[in-house]
């Protein structure tokens, strides 16, 4: 397999958006960002908005302050940065750093990302550059978590160093490596280095870099932690014993749509073929550059990899492929539904050591009252010195701890009022929210500070139903763009304005299989009465271990597995409600 070209002559595309005129005037990410960050102001503006999301960082301010603050005064500025690790895997030193940066520059608090990251909500634009510089000092790095690029590269984080393991690992990190940005303003920006002078510094990305965000994932066909089939692009390694046969290669999923729009959808990642080992990271590569060739640069709404693959359908796009690398892509390798393992609780490693996997509330590490998780976890990793992994469901695992160490860590989570894995709820266990309200520039609701009480709200009446225990996924966000991965989840509850949520149901813990809109504009107070026919339902008439969502597929009569959802869509709950009793 061969690299391919860098890029296509004589495409013609519609107007450029005003997102892609600021990547094309920036100077490849430089904008004025240097010149702004030395200033007496409080903000950027202007183009540098979009340019400091390739560096890892979103300018946003508290919204629960807008409406209070005085009259012509400015808003209440602040940054969230984001940390890349691909796989989510660092070390004990690095947490430290974080953990320290979260107190002494952020608000005091970390937050796992759903693909593998860490980020800090909170830093002021004085700061900026120190946190950054920070981040950098311990060899992680900010570029390229957020912005028009090849986004984190998630991989299974379990500490297993068998072959299949240690090539999602390695293909993980070549990705990161070879669609990480070439230009040098990073370095020049946060961390004093030497301008450069040279015309050429993106050869993979040219001057405009992606049409929108790359998601991609490294699963194995023995455990899909990582959503696989919600990825831009999906690499599933082939298991056979302990070693890895190559990979199906997966393309067009994304999770993001917009309400009411009926020409957006959420889709799943399609196999477009079998690649081997050695090629994986070339092919998606390749992908990257058909889809930075292609792609829609004109309407952002319409510029995800997804669409340009249902507008192509997979033949062409597999033509594409094939001519750029100089090969046929072998078929696919037919697999059973991928199973699925959230590696919580305490794991014996093949080296004889432990893992222990800390369930983290929608990712929020903080102390609160009768629950001190930060503290817990300072404590844990100076003691021991583990490895630090963080999980697609935001989740932390602590490795390589040997006896003493992994009983002492369950000691220090229950004496800091952490619930071990094994005592929470399926429900509880398997939810997800993305931060939305305050800071979310993009949230119409509340999600993360909502989630906690509807929990225990839905917890309450399925542990009345004697459902407590049965696997149950249940996602929040604050908006329709999908960074909580609600339209894969048994229950998602997806903001539409203040206070008022759609409802859908269908999916479930494997990720195959999209939603549909259950009910549509239900008040945040009345979620679960709008969900509890439903609920009472699967507790009286469900099979045999039968989930709630394959219960409801089967209730509504649908056999087939879902792949997209629209923007625009009829609830079913009527089909629920016109059977009762039938």
């Amino acid at each position: 397999m061969r690299v391919a070209p860098d890029r296509r002559e004589g495409v013609v595309m519609p107007k450029e958006s005003k997102v892609e005129q600021a990547k094309r005037q920036g100077r490849h990410l430089r904008g004025t960002i240097s010149e702004t960050l030395v200033a007496e102001v409080t903000h950027f503006t202007g183009d540098d908005l979009t340019l400091l999301k390739f560096h890892g960082t979103y300018q946003q301010d508290d919204r629960d302050l807008r409406r209070s603050r005085d009259e012509g005064a400015e808003k209440a500025f602040s940054f969230m940065v984001r940390v890349a690790l691909p796989a989510g895997t660092l070390d004990a030193g690095q947490y430290l750093t974080l953990d320290e940066v979260a107190d002494r520059y952020a608000n005091g608090t970390l937050r796992v990302t759903t693909r593998q990251g860490f980020q800090f909500h909170g830093v002021l634009k004085h700061e900026l550059k120190e946190t950054i510089a920070e981040v950098n000092r311990r060899l992680m790095t900010t570029l390229a978590a957020c912005g028009d690029v090849s986004r984190n590269v998630m991989g299974c984080p379990a500490p297993v160093d068998d072959p299949a393991h240690a090539a999602v690992r390695a293909a993980a990190r070549g990705i990161a490596e070879q669609l990480r940005p070439a230009s040098r303003a990073y370095h020049e920006i946060w961390l004093d280095g030497e301008k450069q002078v040279s015309t050429e510094e993106e050869p993979f990305y040219g001057d405009v870099y992606l049409p929108r965000k790359f998601k991609t994932g490294v699963a194995l066909s023995t455990d899909n932690c990582v959503d696989i089939w919600s990825q831009d692009v999906g690499l599933v390694a082939i298991v056979d014993g302990r070693d890895v046969r190559g990979f199906n290669l997966l393309v067009g999923g994304g999770l993001g749509m917009t309400h009411h729009k009926a020409d957006t959808s959420a889709r799943l990642a399609q196999p477009l073929g079998f690649v081997e080992t050695e090629h994986a990271v070339e092919a998606v590569r390749t992908v990257a550059a058909i889809f930075r060739d292609y792609g829609n640069r004109a309407d952002r709404r319409h510029a995800r990899l997804k669409y340009l693959v249902a507008e192509w359908g997979m033949e062409k796009l597999r033509a594409e492929f094939e001519s750029r690398v100089g090969v046929r892509l072998a078929p696919a390798v037919e697999l059973p539904a991928l199973p699925y393992h959230d590696h919580l609780g305490r794991h014996r490693q093949p080296d004889g050591q432990w893992f222990y996997g800390v369930f983290v509330q929608s990712g929020r590490i903080t102390d609160t009252d009768g629950h001190r998780l930060k503290t817990a976890l300072h404590e844990i990793v100076t003691r021991f010195g583990p490895g630090v992994r963080l999980t697609g469901q935001q989740n932390v695992l602590l490795t390589d701890l040997d006896d003493v160490a992994v009983k002492a860590t369950e000691t220090i989570l229950r004496d800091h009022g952490v619930t071990p894995p094994q005592e929470l709820s399926a429900t509880r266990r398997f939810s997800m929210a993305c931060p939305a309200l305050p800071t979310c520039g993009l949230a119409v609701a509340e999600s993360e500070r909502a989630m906690p009480e509807i929990l225990d709200q839905i917890e309450g009446e399925l542990t009345a139903l004697g459902l407590r225990d049965e696997p149950l996924t249940i996602r929040m966000t604050g908006c329709p763009n999908g960074c909580a991965r609600p339209y894969t989840a048994d229950i998602a509850f997806v903001g539409r304005s203040l206070g008022l949520y759609n409802i859908y149901v269908g999916g479930g813990l494997g990720g195959d299989r999209v939603v549909d809109l259950f009910r549509a504009d239900v008040r945040m107070g009345d979620l679960l009465d709008a969900l509890r026919p439903l609920l009472l339902r699967w507790a009286s008439e469900r099979w045999p271990g039968e989930g709630l969502s394959d219960f409801y597929q089967r209730l509504i009569g649908r056999a087939a597995r879902r792949t997209f959802i629209t923007g625009r869509e009829e609830p079913t709950a009527d089909l629920v409600t016109l059977t009762v009793g039938s």
